[in-house]
């Protein structure tokens, strides 16, 4: 039996990280498929509320072609149930595969890596637009905005209730003016279901992964939520109640790469996307990330990128 062929995008973390990434929102979405939608109407749906991938490889396809990485702005939640692949979300490195339970929160960077031609991929987008079960702040924790993204590995049982959760979502959407209630109501047992099984897998987590590593893992979530704000390992540090020298001892160890390169690597992403998919100026920029100045800001992304922002911007 022949093994599925694996499609590969970059060879090189540093390739794949200098790319700006591009606003992948609903709009966009739909210009990809518009004129496809004869071939696909059978596995994607789209309103202005939501959106539905149900499994089919050339939809996925399409998507990856638009010459990642991708930015989002909304929930995304979804699982594979075949096939495998390697994905880049928020600067770390993700194996996915059948099983898998895949959450992506509003800001996360997504570029794929490599993906077998047999993976199956089953989720929905939530727009800006959807009734959102969950007042303001009574969100499930594991979407909060405590946490950007995360992909849990899930036994034959959690699986088969995400997907009974969907397939009824599924069913309903494509009836001429379903009942928004009933969707978000679905809606909101998948996010509880996900985010039951999250707090099991942390607290798994927890007791068998090491001291340096937990560090590190919380040290990524800090950075991917704080860095437009915070540039210093000071800051990072007291949020963890560890010295900066210690704290900088564990990042390199466990890492390879120091807690400030995380922290640069982090504040030029966002700082790409914000020249590529604003109007803001230069100095609105470097004000709303807290540079001292503009003259600063310019001097540091030039530094680590080659550029200053704006001959970033032209090209």
């Amino acid at each position: 039996m022949d093994r599925p062929k694996m499609i590969i995008f970059a060879s090189k973390k540093s390739e794949k990280m200098d790319k700006q990434p591009k606003l992948m929102d609903k709009w966009r979405m739909r210009d990809i498929f518009k004129s496809h939608i004869e071939q696909i109407r059978e596995h994607a749906f789209f309103s202005d509320e939501i959106g539905i991938l149900h499994g089919h490889a050339q939809v996925f396809r399409m998507l990856i072609q638009q010459k990642p990485p991708f930015i989002i702005n909304d929930h995304r939640l979804g699982f594979v149930v075949g096939g495998e692949g390697r994905v880049n979300f928020n600067l770390v490195d993700r194996h996915i595969g059948a099983g898998t339970l895949v959450y992506l929160g509003p800001g996360t960077i997504i570029n794929p890596i490599s993906y077998s031609d047999d993976l199956e991929l089953f989720g929905f987008a939530l727009f800006a637009d959807f009734p959102m079960p969950f007042a303001p702040g009574q969100m499930p924790p594991a979407f909060n905005g405590q946490v950007r993204d995360f992909q849990l590995t899930v036994g034959e049982d959690d699986l088969m209730t995400a997907r009974q959760i969907f397939e009824v979502l599924w069913q309903l959407v494509r009836q001429p003016d379903y009942h928004r209630p009933v969707a978000s109501a679905l809606v909101a047992a998948m996010m509880h279901h996900y985010d039951a099984l999250y707090r099991r897998h942390a607290e798994q987590q927890s007791a068998t992964r090491s001291p340096g590593q937990t560090i590190f893992d919380r040290f990524l979530q800090l950075v991917n939520q704080h860095c437009h704000q915070h540039h210093q390992i000071g800051y990072y540090a007291e949020r963890l109640c560890l010295t900066e020298r210690y704290l900088s001892t564990v990042i390199r160890q466990t890492s390879g790469m120091t807690a400030k390169e995380w922290i640069d690597r982090a504040l030029i992403t966002r700082i790409k996307v914000e020249l590529m998919h604003t109007d803001k100026t230069v100095a609105q920029i470097a004000d709303d990330l807290h540079f001292p100045n503009p003259s600063f800001f310019s001097k540091y992304f030039k530094r680590i990128i080659g550029t200053t922002p704006k001959e970033f911007r032209e090209k």
